[in-house]
């Protein structure tokens, strides 16, 4: 039996989270020294002294894996917009998955070494992220309707503590990973619900 388009996009956004999952572990695993409070998520690609573009160090293989697990993320998340889309013909929320998926292969071809395009394209993921986790939560039955609201709020408010430089005895490190790992999450549950679901037009 073909696979709904609501099932195809579950596919997709499920197949990018959890092969970024495991590449980010990989990733920091082959990074010397890597502290997960101190080293922002993005110096896997390159890490550069405070906003300087010069003297920065790229170790490999974690530069290689981490930039092209995340290009990827971004370009699954992007498939999975354009079937979320002819299954349930939302713009708003085909344009917020989008703009993750673009923010996601923003980060991967753009890393600390271009300066302010990386810190544009980091906020354009972390924000979008969070929003499509609340505003498809009303594709998604209940509990999995809750959990979507809850991990989309709880990346914003770790968003906002990020930006205003409030890191909670986290870390700049730890604090960017409260934005991360919610919607990270988010990305594998909601991938495996939607691969469930028929699309509206079927149901």
């Amino acid at each position: 039996m073909a696979l709904s388009n609501a099932s195809k996009a579950g596919v997709a956004i499920f197949a990018g989270g959890v092969q970024f999952t495991l590449a980010l572990i990989l990733a920091e695993i082959y990074y010397p020294g890597y502290n997960v409070s101190t080293n922002y998520v993005s110096d896997l690609g390159a890490t550069c002294p405070g906003s300087s573009t010069t003297g920065c160090i790229i170790n490999q293989p974690t530069s290689m894996i981490f930039n092209t697990s995340i290009v990827l993320l971004g370009l699954l998340i992007i498939i999975g917009a354009l079937f979320l889309h002819r299954g349930f013909r939302d713009k708003p929320a085909t344009a917020m998955i989008f703009m993750a998926g673009l923010g996601a292969i923003g980060v991967g071809l753009f890393p600390e070494t271009t300066g302010v395009w990386h810190s544009i394209f980091s906020l354009i993921v972390f924000l979008f992220a969070g929003l499509t986790a609340l505003v498809t939560a009303r594709f998604q039955k209940k509990p999995m309707f809750y959990f979507s609201i809850i991990l989309g709020l709880f990346t914003l408010v770790a968003l906002v503590l990020y930006i205003g430089g409030e890191y909670l005895g986290l870390g700049a490190g730890g604090m960017e990973r409260m934005v991360m790992y919610p919607v990270l999450v988010w990305s594998v549950g909601f991938g495996g619900h939607m691969m469930a679901l028929d699309d509206p037009a079927r149901a």
